[in-house]
């Protein structure tokens, strides 16, 4: 099975440590090709707290962190999404733990200040610390300027009260940064970026919420809880920016995500298509296997096209990455959802039997529609950025500035 398309990865968009990354992603694959059955029998949590401390242990946790972990840096984009192609390709748990992970590192390691002092870079690079990024609650979901969980400030540090939905990692994280009210201005400009150790005298976590695709999902609960003046990330009153930032960026990793599991999918399909026979030929051979597998590999080349220019133009500073990030997103999940549902059509009733590849792929590609912003705020912050474009003066063309750019192309 093939985790990258090397045609792809020979395009301008990549460099030769790319390439060298994606070479490295395979052996690695290979060589723990066992290892999500080994860990089959364990819990959604557990299996994150094994492939966090496995990852971290092998070295690709460091890529979450930027430029040797320096405060302030961004990590190159690119090669999280090379990591997080390959390993939704090999399992998706462990694509998961390595997603959520740099999602919890991103605030410390972007705008910390004091409250990066309560984590070790080294131990965040080694997996040894896990965190969750707790920004959602049940009445403020897409709409992250409705946050209602307060921070309020006292003379020792803040009093947090209110509760977070939909939290990655809730029951496993050493530590949480939340996203409350802290009262600077009205809306999104009253919000702030807070670490919170797990075990924090007013913090409760919920038990694991039963998903779709098993993951380690929960809900945190703030009863007045302490914490102290160290525990504000980067500036008070910039935690809705620091989100979307968070957000827009890894945003495209969930493309290459969908990407590697649609990857997953469509080398299932040809093996299966290849040794299934039907009616005396190979399934492969009917014109309909031919007409989903050219869907797939259209998808395939869009997606990964999509991506590497989103990832790239981050990484080289071309402007925002905000209408790059949300076309790669859309697309490479809302058409994954077809490539993953015609994967399980070829295999027919084989595709449904509880545990096989189709099966998982199936359950775990829906969910993708909704992380990091659902599709339908995708499409609002796509055409509103079209229509900035469109309402953006035009310089007039004149005979004197066209022979310019003529002669400058030429």
């Amino acid at each position: 099975m093939s985790l990258f398309d090397e045609s792809i990865l020979e395009l301008p968009f990549f460099d030769h440590r790319h390439r060298t990354l994606a070479a490295d992603l395979g052996r690695w694959v290979d060589e723990h090709a066992a290892l999500p059955a080994q860990l089959a029998a364990l819990s959604p949590s557990q299996r994150g707290v094994h492939y966090t401390r496995i990852l971290g242990r092998d070295g690709w946790l460091r890529y979450t962190l930027g430029a040797d972990g320096a405060p302030g840096s961004r990590p190159d984009l690119r090669s999280l999404c090379l990591i997080r192609q390959a390993l939704a390709h090999f399992d998706d748990l462990c694509d998961f733990a390595f997603a959520i992970h740099g999602l919890a590192c991103a605030p410390l390691l972007w705008w910390g200040g004091a409250a990066a002092g309560h984590e070790s870079v080294a131990a965040l690079a080694l997996g040894e610390r896990i965190g969750s990024l707790a920004l959602s609650e049940p009445h403020a979901g897409s709409n992250l300027a409705a946050v209602e969980t307060t921070a309020n400030r006292t003379d020792a540090g803040y009093t947090i009260r209110g509760s977070k939905a939909w939290v990655s990692n809730a029951d496993i994280a050493d530590f949480h940064c939340v996203l409350a009210r802290t009262g600077e201005g009205p809306g999104a400009l009253g919000l702030s970026l807070l670490h919170v150790p797990t075990g924090s005298a007013g913090l409760a976590v919920s038990e694991p919420v039963a998903l779709l695709a098993p993951r380690a999902f929960g809900s945190l609960a703030f009863v007045d809880c302490q914490l102290g003046r160290g525990a504000l990330i980067g500036q008070a009153g910039m935690g809705y920016r620091y989100a979307m930032e968070i957000l827009d960026f890894y945003r495209v990793t969930v493309a290459a995500a969908a990407l590697g599991f649609c990857r997953r999918a469509a080398d299932e399909s040809i093996t299966w298509a290849r040794k299934r026979r039907v009616f005396g030929s190979p399934l492969a051979d009917m014109q309909i296997t031919k007409d989903k597998l050219a869907g797939m590999a259209v998808y395939l080349d869009a997606a990964a096209l999509l991506t590497a220019r989103a990832a790239w133009e981050s990484d080289v500073g071309r402007g925002a990455l905000t209408q790059p990030a949300s076309i790669a997103k859309l697309y490479a999940t809302e058409e994954a959802q077809r490539v993953v549902d015609d994967a399980l059509q070829l295999f027919g009733a084989a595709g449904l039997v509880q545990g096989s590849t189709t099966e998982q792929l199936y359950r775990q590609i829906r969910s993708l529609r909704i992380y990091e912003g659902t599709s339908e705020i995708q499409k609002i912050i796509i055409a509103t950025g079209m229509a900035k474009q469109v309402s953006r003066p035009r310089p007039a063309v004149t005979e004197q500035s066209a022979s310019v750019q003529l002669a400058e192309t030429t």
